[in-house]
């Protein structure tokens, strides 16, 4: 699924996004469940997942494009969300040129 979008909200679970994800997609229409990423081996010392559970899920409610994030149990739904910024490069943030100008002086 790409996203039109260029901000999308993400939701964070402990290990619920795929569930949500289907529950949500369920209820509106014109909604739809997309990519779902899974968690591998590398990294597992850091993250503590089993590989191959539900990392992150994309789906679509109503044509709004959203993120479910699976953070394992420190980190369990709550009405906080998160925005992801869609841009073609770390130019178009405008991050880069503040980094180079600030480094500059």
């Amino acid at each position: 699924m790409q996203f039109s979008n260029k901000i999308v909200p993400c939701l964070w679970f402990a290990s619920e996004a795929e569930e949500a994800a289907r529950f949500y997609t369920g209820i509106f229409p014109d909604s739809r469940v997309g990519k779902i990423a899974r968690y591998g081996k590398a990294g597992q010392e850091t993250h503590g997942q089993k590989p191959g559970s539900v990392l992150t899920v994309q789906f679509e409610l109503a044509g709004q494009a959203f993120t479910a994030l699976n953070g394992g149990p420190l980190f369990e739904f709550n009405e906080a969300v998160s925005l992801q910024i869609y841009v073609d490069d770390q130019w178009s943030t405008g991050s880069a040129n503040r980094t180079r100008s600030r480094s500059a002086s």
